[in-house]
């Protein structure tokens, strides 16, 4: 016996697993559906290390809440936090994140280098890529088929409004359309900011004053409202990603325009009844296809506060290596591995073969142009968001108020007045303006 435990335990000493050095780490995360499979796989890394992990699984507003809360104040409650393309640059200049640089071992180069950019300051990189996504248009072949509609390559929104016209039976519980109505600056303000620049407006013009009462805005929140209220599911206020991606898995959407990172959950024959059913096209488009399709990252960063950074850059690098994306597919079906971060993935025969949205859904992540997201120049960059350190706070209270007008609690003009007024008195304290 004294014999077997001393060889354990140098077994244990020479694969880094010895329990005497195990550490264990927190990690802050979203409840996607590629995160909750993350959090079942992630005891493959912790029996390999011998290392623990504090799972705080959030519903993504209360995440973002938590975890801006904590870095901001220096709380230290976490050693890893999933964040996007938005926070990781500002918050890395801040200096609030450990640089992930020269992990040894991780393969950067396979990482697209667009996803790269978007998560670095200055040079350095502040976070590594769990998935990329852009946005494009799901839609139920066989409905389109039943009611003699082509859906084309490159839609419009105006032909959008007119499929899902055709295509609403609220008897059946089956609606034309789902879109994001959940307020929230990354809920429905991450849709209804594509859907505003497609229609060629913007947040600000150069000098960084609010252009939030101008036509474009009211022509497309006057849309947004209309396409829900009449073609969408009742309580659409209430819906963001996780909600409407479930009500197209169980057959109650004609159309939904969201994030491609979903694909894989609809077209996984365990979890979607319309696998065999959905076809995907383009985002649509009005006025310009500048910012008709979002370009967003969730991604993996360890906070500078952190005591555990080594234990945490560790699983990063796993997480979100080649091996992590393979174990995904093998495990759990290759539909649903995280998309849109590597090379090899849209290189591997078996992920290629199972996921025939993979060409396009990779297409949308590179053409979509954070430089240039709007039909006139602007002194911003991101899609669905403004760079800048105040539009987390702005798109929340913007959210809001979009909400309200879709519930019918205000006006398009009330909403957009009120709006403007805000978001024009953040940027006059926050010294933009005069």
């Amino acid at each position: 016996m004294r014999l077997r435990a001393i060889a354990a335990f140098a077994a244990a000493l020479m694969s880094g697993t010895c329990l005497a050095h195990a550490t264990t780490i927190t990690i802050a995360t979203v409840n996607n559906s590629q995160m909750v499979v993350m959090q079942k796989l992630s005891s493959v890394w912790e029996k390999k290390t011998g290392n623990n992990i504090n799972w705080v699984v959030l519903e993504e507003n209360v995440l973002r809440q938590r975890v801006t809360t904590d870095i901001a104040t220096h709380g230290g409650q976490f050693d890893i936090i999933t964040i996007g393309s938005y926070e990781t640059p500002i918050w890395g200049k801040q200096g609030w994140l450990t640089p992930l640089d020269g992990i040894p071992g991780y393969d950067y180069n396979d990482v697209f280098s667009s996803v790269r950019q978007a998560l670095s300051s200055n040079g350095k990189l502040y976070a590594l890529p769990f998935y990329a996504e852009s946005s494009f248009t799901y839609y139920r072949k066989d409905l389109f088929s039943a009611a003699g509609l082509t859906m084309p390559s490159n839609p419009t929104w105006k032909q959008v409004d007119g499929y899902a016209a055709k295509l609403t039976d609220k008897s059946k519980q089956q609606y034309g359309i789902c879109l994001r109505g959940k307020p929230g600056w990354g809920e429905n303000m991450a849709f209804f900011d594509t859907l505003l620049n497609t229609y060629g407006g913007e947040w600000f013009n150069m000098s960084w004053q609010a252009q939030l009462e101008t036509q474009p805005w009211h022509d497309a929140l006057t849309f947004y409202v209309h396409l829900l209220r009449d073609y969408g599911p009742p309580g659409a206020s209430s819906n963001g990603f996780n909600e409407n991606q479930a009500l197209f898995a169980t057959g109650h959407c004609a159309m939904w325009i969201d994030a491609t990172s979903g694909a894989g959950m609809i077209y996984d024959k365990n979890s979607s009844q319309v696998y065999d059913k959905t076809g995907f096209t383009a985002a649509p488009v009005d006025v310009t296809p500048n910012g008709s399709h979002w370009f967003w990252s969730w991604a993996l960063a360890v906070p500078s506060t952190s005591k555990q950074a080594a234990t945490a850059k560790d699983f990063i690098s796993w997480a979100t290596s080649k091996d992590y994306i393979d174990l995904v597919g093998r495990d759990n079906g290759w539909t649903t591995l995280p998309p849109g971060t590597r090379l090899s993935t849209y290189s591997n025969s078996d992920y290629l073969a199972a996921a025939p949205f993979a060409g396009a859904v990779k297409t949308a992540i590179l053409t979509a142009n954070l430089d240039h997201p709007t039909l006139n120049p602007v002194p911003y960059t991101g899609i669905q968001y403004v760079s800048i350190p105040e539009f987390e706070s702005i798109g929340t209270t913007v959210g809001q108020l979009v909400a309200a007008a879709l519930t019918g609690q205000s006006s398009i003009d009330a909403t957009l007045k009120q709006a403007q007024a805000s978001v024009s008195s953040t940027m006059q304290q926050a010294g933009y303006t005069q």
